[in-house]
């Protein structure tokens, strides 16, 4: 039962996950969860603020675990670990935000907060008077006597996260324009003088709320136009399998729960400058090089598919004028027989720049290699393309043939293992 606006529950749990979720359609912007750890009301640094640019505390207690989309249905999670909460955080607010319109224009929002260890419904409040707000609160956890509570909120803000997020304390990076530069008299020259003190430590930055989707409609960013031309990009890979059993995928489905746990390996096809070509990937070893050739590597290989561990892949943008193109891709490896009920979303996080996510379409072919992204030096400026294309590898051909067919790589394949 959906909870009133301004009442509380408890909430016996040691660890929650809370799951903001809406319908998704025409004309419905994307929406994003946040936390904010208060005390009196207010943040004690920025860092107390956790969202998709800094999705997780430092204290470990709080970690943005990022997005899942089912059909029409999606959701945005946050998962808590109150045992871990700092005795000085007395409130853990649950926010989101609008991207691209206001919350009036989002059906069926509502916020959950589920026991993180089985998975029942504590509390659940529906938001139904949405208008021009780009930004809400949701609810908040918070601490009584002792014991944990959540409380349904439903305050909205027409200045969407940048708002709400100074409201609560948190500076907020803007950009601005570069006052001219002041106009200097002539004057003798100078005498020698000591030394100035040395300047006091800059102070921190602060926060940056960007981001880009990337969508089937509007499919292609430009790293140098979000400002990721130096340093890495780490490219993140994570998943859930959810069973539903249901249509030509159900025997897909009943094998992925009888086989155990999903094992999906991120690769790259890559093709340098110099017109070699190659593969980074777990299978065989080749887990390429970050400061050599082809300045791609793979950081490790995960069966859990959890966000910010998942896999992930770090390209080094210092040598970007050294890769000619670059294809992200995805295979089953053992565990299942297809890509059926697998939710997934790709993150690109460059290390000066906006980060860059996109969701894949739900899987309706039997599928074991997806295209994530096609990264393209177009002019010394890399390019990034949502591929999101579920392939089907013909009898006896591996998902890595079958990618390099698609994309016109031209390599030669023998068999390998892990």
């Amino acid at each position: 039962m959906s909870m009133l606006k301004g009442t509380n529950v408890p909430v016996p749990a040691q660890a929650v996950r809370i799951e903001l979720g809406w319908r998704s359609g025409p004309g419905a912007p994307d929406v994003d969860a946040s936390a904010l750890l208060l005390m009196s009301g207010k943040v004690r640094s920025d860092a107390d603020f956790v969202f998709y640019n800094a999705p997780a505390h430092a204290s470990g207690a709080v970690r943005h675990d990022g997005k899942r989309a089912s059909g029409h249905s999606v959701t945005d999670t946050l998962s808590v670990d109150l045992a871990r909460v700092e005795a000085a955080v007395e409130t853990v607010v649950v926010a989101a935000s609008a991207d691209g319109g206001t919350f009036g224009q989002v059906p069926e929002l509502y916020v959950r907060v589920l026991d993180a260890v089985n998975g029942t419904e504590i509390a659940r409040f529906d938001s139904q008077d949405a208008s021009v707000e780009t930004a809400f609160v949701l609810g908040e956890l918070y601490r009584r006597q002792g014991t944990w509570k959540f409380r349904a909120v439903g305050q909205g803000y027409d200045s969407g996260l940048e708002g709400l997020a100074r409201d609560f304390g948190i500076s907020v990076d803007e950009p601005r324009q570069q006052d001219p530069a002041p106009v200097q008299p002539l004057a003798p020259a100078p005498v020698a003088a000591p030394a100035p003190p040395p300047a006091p430590a800059p102070p921190p930055a602060p926060v940056r709320l960007t981001k880009v989707t990337l969508t089937k409609e509007a499919p292609v960013v430009s790293l140098a136009k979000q400002g990721g031309t130096t340093g890495t990009m780490r490219v993140n890979l994570n998943w859930e399998v959810r069973k539903q059993f249901k249509g030509w995928g159900a025997k897909l489905g009943r094998a992925m729960a009888l086989h155990g746990d999903l094992d999906l390996d991120l690769c790259a096809l890559y093709e340098l400058a110099d017109g070699r070509k190659g593969v980074v990937q777990a299978l065989g070893n080749a887990f390429g090089s970050l400061h050599q050739p082809p300045y791609i590597h793979l950081d490790g290989d995960d069966r859990t598919g959890a966000v910010r561990t998942g896999e992930n892949l770090t390209v080094n943008l210092d040598h970007k004028d050294e890769l000619h193109r670059v294809i992200i891709f995805v295979a089953v490896y053992e565990g299942a027989r297809s890509f059926a009920d697998l939710h997934a979303t790709v993150t690109l996080t460059p290390q000066h720049g906006a980060p860059i996510d996109f969701s894949l379409d739900e899987c309706t072919v039997p599928s074991t290699v997806a295209a994530l992204a096609l990264l393209t030096n177009e002019g010394g400026d890399l390019t990034v393309r949502r591929e999101a294309r579920y392939l089907v590898p013909e009898r006896g051909v591996s998902p890595q043939r079958t990618i390099d067919h698609a994309y016109g790589w031209g390599m030669n394949w023998t068999p390998g293992r892990k």
